[in-house]
């Protein structure tokens, strides 16, 4: 049996995420899609697309999907739906998990990797982030969980972008990008989203695209021009002391979700890039989001894939350089307040 792919779909209270669920559940696209929902969600699926609203705990609905509430964790839950797949019980071909507003998904998306039975059965296809433009810049003010969410997206749809300026929405975008790079973005109105772009995103395939806007690099490598002129902008305190103002929009805020990329030509050596990685890892997981890369590695003619998600990491061989390409790392990482100079330092010192 082919593994079955999963979708985590998160983002803050009343950002469209059960908008864009049922318009997912109720188009005529042919795919069985099983869902499950964190029962204490703000708004649970409607009863009109469900075909009968027992106390059952999985319920069919109209078009063959099938959703679920959990009561016990997720793992319970996706043991039982593949059980009853395999029994000929449920026909189903993906999984959407619906998190709460207020979730952090890494433990949701750790659960694929950490239990052999699931890892066995399921594929973690991607994490969608649904961003409320109208209430975005207040929540990602106020709420650590709705910088979380984004940092951990490997796609972002921002919805209710009609109730804002064009201004308003291009800041908030251009906000996003800093947190995190490697996610497109795409305003969507109403749930109204192609199911090409919500499934099979393979966003934790260790393929070897590293998607990473150009503009954000060379925007990133304006911003360490400024650090060099004594400007250490890691303490919120600092950032708003330095006039950050007035250095365009984007600077306005300090998130403590950011993103930062090493780039090098020259090859890591295996074991030191292993060590540092290790050792990083166990004092800034819980504070790594996501973490992705494409390596140059000594001993090796192939392309080196490396992704991580809090405190677990893995890496896969991907296809050879090819002979006129530059041999270029380039790893990303997502975190909180991760200390930049550290991480870019260490980096530095693993490679040949």
């Amino acid at each position: 049996m082919s593994l079955i792919p999963a979708t985590i779909l998160t983002g803050f209270l009343g950002s469209g995420k059960t908008t864009l669920l049922k318009r997912v559940l109720a188009e005529a696209h042919g795919q069985k899609i099983a869902v499950i929902e964190n029962e204490f969600g703000e708004e649970n699926i409607d009863s009109d697309i469900l075909v009968s609203d027992t106390n059952e705990q999985i319920i069919q609905m109209s078009n063959g999907c099938v959703c679920c509430t959990i009561r016990e964790d997720l793992r319970t839950t996706l043991k039982d739906l593949a059980e009853k797949k395999r029994k000929g019980e449920l026909n189903f071909e993906r999984v959407v998990i619906e998190t709460t507003g207020v979730a952090d998904p890494g433990p949701v998306a750790q659960t694929f990797f950490m239990d052999d039975e699931i890892a066995e059965t399921y594929l973690l296809d991607s994490i969608l982030t649904l961003v409320d433009a109208k209430h975005a810049v207040q929540q990602l003010n106020d709420r650590q969980e709705a910088r979380r969410q984004i940092g951990f997206a490997d796609q972002i749809f921002i919805s209710k972008s009609d109730l804002v300026s064009k201004d308003e929405l291009d800041a908030l975008m251009h906000r996003i990008k800093h947190m995190n790079p490697r996610a497109p973005q795409k305003a969507v109105h109403f749930g109204d989203v192609a199911i090409s772009e919500v499934f099979d995103l393979r966003g934790f395939n260790l393929n070897a695209k590293l998607d990473i806007d150009p503009d954000f690099l060379k925007d990133d490598d304006h911003h360490d021009h400024d650090h060099e002129h004594g400007e250490h902008c890691d303490h919120p305190s600092h950032q708003r002391d330095h006039g950050h103002e007035g250095h365009g929009h984007h600077h306005h805020h300090d998130d403590d979700v950011k993103s930062f990329v090493f780039k090098s030509e020259r090859p890591f050596d295996p074991a030191k890039l292993e060590d540092f990685l290790g050792a990083i890892v166990n004092i800034y997981g819980p504070r790594m989001l996501r973490y992705k890369g494409v390596l140059n590695m000594k001993g090796t003619d192939r392309k080196v894939i490396f992704q991580g998600v809090h405190q677990l990491m893995g890496s896969d061989l991907g296809p050879a350089w090819g002979e006129a390409e530059v041999r270029m790392s380039k790893m990303v990482f997502i975190g909180i307040d991760l200390p930049k100079d550290i991480f870019l330092q260490g980096m530095e010192q693993s490679l040949v």
